[in-house]
């Protein structure tokens, strides 16, 4: 099994392999992505389209010397593979082992840790012009690899009109299989379908064909090469000449499964001068039948099947802090026809297939384009209506100055509803969703919730699309607890207290609150009598409540699934020191200022004392403080 894979100790290793080799080897590559598959969550389909494209580019460029950069990494297995980690390539996405995305820990190959979309290209032109600068008589090359859901992000356009302008020796390949996660959307993907329709272009100038003349094409005849561009002339015409026009040499497309072909044009694009845009066709899960017929589910299969095994089985739980988000966002497009929802190519992520099926006039995918979304959602709240943009917490920071220009500073009722919000287990420190409480506290007039169960979920997204103002509410990717209680409703700045305790406090920051509960229970059986407070809104804060527990009890713990620095906890210290009152005995437990690791979330909970025993130790440990002890001496002497 794999016998020529586990050969490959480096990319050094494949430079004499004959070509049917190398297909055998990208066969075994798909042979040890089914195997990951098979056994746990994992990014699937989008792997098993680059298997070729990877063996093409370290069969092409040395990057030990050159440099690679893969856009929204999670499609980076087939290269861990031939890099030398096939021997751990089963640990990956496993606390301790590799990492789903690219990991410079893990090896030289991997320059940055990619996790986000768009990136690749300005990197890229970076690390070429820090060469050129640093390294003046080495010849390196830069090669950026960015799928076409990716590229309509900004920040994509952006990077190509400066590498335009400075004329520098960059490929861009882009990995066209017509989807990102779902299938992709906008002008530019009705662009590159006009493109896919030609068989070949190259912008139809002189030096290809001088080119062509100079670089071996492994048995493809210069004719007939010249001979495909008198049939693409028209789609060059209309395609290839935005590329052109931004400065860019137009190659393809290319069949991205042709191992050979793409060598060739990868050795054509480097002999350029200047940069080459690269336009390769490839299938989402190509190889694997399941997957090419429904790449959606097989982008990270939650079960994986045997054989030709129906992709119907699996999915979130259905009692997931996503689900209900779904199912309360549906319910008020249905009561009100002034609300909209908006998502940034995650459609799948936020389980919004049935939205979109059922208000398609008021569904609006941008692709991944986060800046966009929200800008595009103060437009839709200026003129009346209610938008609610539905998009992963560590996508949503990439908004950063829209939400500050285009939403809070304009006081327009944007509602933002952050999936994944907290630690997302397996995916790692690109997609934890801890640093939202910190970024949207400073702005004025937003309002930031975190429910502490699916009931809050609902009754906090009815009150945002109430709320004349921008709104945020966080939930994590985990899921959803339902309290047995009389639910308090929600009211502006006003905090649930499930119970006082004359031992201490414990106030919960969102979805951790069932822990913080479990944790009290846990003490009170011990004879340590501790409150819990839900504290429904960062901000505004129930400073009433709050500062009541910390004037009032011997302890007070404050517990979220966010960054320490700056987030709730924070907030709690603030108001308290405004007060006046003595901040001596409140701990806050949180994310430390570190990056999270991968790993299943209830461990990385355990970890952190996130979790109900981890909460209740820390409890004890506070008691056990000489200062602590006299004050609850005291007052249970009373």
């Amino acid at each position: 099994m794999n016998t020529l894979l586990s050969s490959i100790k480096s990319p050094n290793d494949l430079k004499g392999l004959a070509h049917k080799q190398l297909e055998q080897l990208a066969a075994e590559i798909r042979e040890a992505l089914c195997r990951i598959a098979r056994t746990r969550t994992a990014h699937f389909a989008s792997n098993l389209g680059v298997v070729e494209l990877a063996l093409a580019l370290h069969t092409t460029f040395d990057f030990n010397y050159d440099r690679l950069i893969w856009d929204t990494g999670h499609q980076i297995y087939p290269h861990k593979m031939l890099t030398g980690r096939y021997p751990q390539i089963d640990t990956i996405r496993t606390r301790g082992g590799l990492m789903g995305y690219p990991n410079p820990a893990e090896s030289p190959y991997d320059l940055l840790m990619t996790g986000h979309a768009g990136s690749s290209v300005a990197t890229a032109l970076g690390l070429k012009c820090g060469d050129d600068l640093f390294r003046p008589d080495e010849d390196r090359h830069a090669v950026a690899v960015i799928g076409d859901g990716a590229f309509p992000s900004g920040i994509v356009f952006e990077a190509m009109n400066h590498v335009g302008g400075l004329k520098k020796n960059i490929t861009v390949v882009l990995n066209d299989n017509k989807m990102s996660i779902c299938p992709r959307v906008g002008g530019l993907a009705e662009y590159l379908d006009r493109l896919r329709m030609a068989t070949f272009y190259t912008g139809l100038k002189s030096e290809i064909q001088r080119i062509l003349t100079h670089v071996p094409l492994l048995g493809d005849p210069v004719e007939r090469i010249l001979a495909q561009t008198k049939d693409a002339i028209k789609a060059g015409l209309l395609g290839g000449m935005l590329f052109e026009e931004l400065g860019f040499h137009y190659l393809g497309p290319v069949d991205g499964h042709n191992i050979r072909q793409m060598q060739k044009y990868l050795l054509m694009a480097r002999t350029f001068a200047g940069p080459v845009l690269l336009h390769i066709v490839t299938e989402k899960g190509h190889g694997f039948e399941p997957a090419v017929v429904d790449p959606v589910y097989f982008h990270t299969p939650s079960q994986f099947p045997d054989g030709n095994g129906s992709s119907e089985a699996g999915g979130k739980p259905s009692n997931a802090y996503t689900r209900y988000a779904r199912d309360a966002i549906r319910e008020q497009m249905r009561k009100n026809d002034r609300v909209a929802v908006i998502t940034a190519a995650m459609c799948q992520g936020n389980m919004l297939e049935p939205i979109r099926e059922e208000f398609p006039e008021r569904f609006f995918d941008v692709g991944i384009c986060e800046s966009h979304a929200v800008a595009f959602a103060a437009g839709l709240a200026k003129t009346g209506g209610r938008p609610i943009v539905d998009i992963y917490s560590t996508f949503l920071q990439r908004s950063y100055d829209q939400i500050f220009q285009e939403v809070a500073l304009q006081d327009l009722p944007v509602t933002l509803m952050l999936d994944r919000a907290g630690l997302t287990g397996p995916d790692g420190p690109t997609h934890h969703g801890v640093f939202d409480l910190t970024y949207l506290r400073p702005f004025p007039n937003m309002v930031v919730m975190a429910p502490g169960d699916a009931a809050d979920l609902t009754a906090m997204l009815d009150f945002a699309l109430s709320h004349h103002g921008p709104t945020a509410i966080r939930y994590p990717k985990a899921p959803a607890a339902m309290i047995d209680r009389d639910l308090m409703p929600i009211e502006l700045g006003v905090a649930e207290v499930l119970g006082w305790g004359g031992d201490g406090t414990i106030i919960a920051c969102g979805a951790l609150l069932d822990n913080c509960r479990k944790a009290a229970e846990m003490l009170r059986e011990e004879g340590m009598e501790v409150g819990v407070i839900n504290a429904r809104f960062v901000k505004p804060l129930d400073k009433a409540t709050i500062l009541r527990a910390v004037e009032e009890s011997p302890l007070v713990v404050t517990v979220e699934e966010g960054a320490l620095m700056g987030g709730f906890g924070s907030a709690v210290l603030e108001a308290a020191s405004d007060a006046g009152l003595d901040t001596s005995r409140i701990h806050r437990l949180g994310i430390p200022d570190r990056f999270i690791e991968h790993g299943d979330r209830k461990s990385l909970l355990a970890d952190l004392s996130l979790d109900a025993h981890g909460i209740a130790a820390t409890c004890r440990r506070l008691a056990g403080k000489p200062e602590l002890v006299e004050s609850l001496q005291r007052r249970r002497a009373k």
